[in-house]
């Protein structure tokens, strides 16, 4: 079986960029950083719709106190 591999939230930030800030297409972006071009549309639809709030981790949120 396959592992999946993760990639972190600067990573996927900056291969937005790519596609949003500076042109590429994103088979262009996707091939130069050897990932699925499918994945790469996926992080740009899920930065655009979570306004800012995409890639949050998944650690624990502190609870104010």
């Amino acid at each position: 079986m396959k592992t999946r591999k993760k990639y972190s939230k600067e990573f996927k930030l900056d291969a937005i960029s790519l596609v949003t800030e500076q042109g590429y297409t994103r088979q262009e972006a996707a091939s130069s950083l050897d990932i699925n071009p499918q994945m790469l549309g996926r992080w740009i639809k899920d930065s655009q719709a979570e306004d800012g709030q995409a890639f949050r981790g998944n650690g624990k949120l502190g609870m104010g106190t």
